[in-house]
């Protein structure tokens, strides 16, 4: 069992050391310790411009509030991306390294229509930092290298919930999480590895 856990949290907490690149994905959430790192990562000159991603999660009908620290972070928000983009301008970063996405509803949502945005606007990027919750690390590495299949992208990533790569499986809550993403990373996907190994060869 201690070489399952072992296995899983190797696969999931995907960690890598900050470097140069030429953007910062985040991918959205509640809890402004994952802009409040990006600003951090932005200051030091990890990164020209952030790309903070989120709308309302596609499972309530309105924004769900700040997850911690609400007392500095006291605004009426009403999207993922307009608190991430408060919490990055309160920490310093210009407002005009900041593109938007505020329309998705899950992570899927996140990487694809960063890209479109991106798209849009004409911005070439080469490579990116993915910022996200640590236990949520994989599978926003594979969803933003699908939508960001020509950008080298690394995972720098938050610890929330109190649950880390050497705790997760000490608790239920740990447990559920963890376990939960390991599915999701499977049956999230598998219309996609289907379309991608039965494609015709001449689409490659």
């Amino acid at each position: 069992m201690n070489k399952i856990i072992s296995d899983i949290s190797e696969y999931i907490f995907v960690a890598d050391t900050p470097q140069a690149v030429d953007a910062i994905f985040l991918p959205g959430g509640s809890y402004p310790e994952l802009p409040e790192y990006a600003a951090e990562l932005f200051h030091k000159g990890y990164a020209n411009f952030l790309i903070p991603s989120g709308g309302i999660s596609i499972k309530r009908d309105k924004w769900q509030g700040v997850s911690s620290k609400s007392e500095i972070y006291t605004g009426n928000y009403n999207s993922d991306c307009e608190f991430f983009t408060d919490v990055l301008i309160k920490n310093g970063v210009t407002r005009d390294a900041i593109i938007c996405e505020n329309q998705s509803q899950h992570t899927r949502d996140n990487a694809f229509l960063s890209r479109t945005v991106v798209d849009e606007l004409g911005i070439k990027i080469k490579s990116a930092i993915i910022v996200c919750k640590a236990f949520h690390a994989r599978r926003c590495l594979m969803l933003y290298q699908m939508a960001f299949p020509d950008v080298s992208i690394i995972v720098c990533p938050v610890h929330c919930y109190n649950i880390t790569k050497e705790n997760w499986f000490t608790t239920e809550k740990g447990i559920d999480r963890v376990l939960g993403e390991l599915a999701r990373c499977g049956n999230q996907f598998v219309s996609d590895v289907k379309s991608y190994l039965f494609m015709d060869k001449h689409d490659r």
